[in-house]
């Protein structure tokens, strides 16, 4: 996910993409720890999204 397709969604869109990646990265959580977990690179990858989106989000905030 790209800022540019982050900044193009409304506030409500993002946080329900927020939740869904939440509940997401959980799920990661219980896979790694179960060891059943076969594409590492997805924990990164949902925990930045969630920062861009949070990020996104503050700035529109504070606007």
């Amino acid at each position: 996910m790209k800022a540019a397709d982050v900044r193009a969604k409304t506030d409500d869109e993002l946080k329900g993409e927020l939740e869904q990646l939440a509940k997401e990265r959980f799920n990661l959580r219980f896979q790694k720890a179960s060891g059943q977990l076969e594409n590492t690179a997805r924990v990164r990858q949902v925990r930045r999204d969630m920062a861009r989106i949070k990020t996104i989000l503050a700035e529109r905030a504070r606007a």
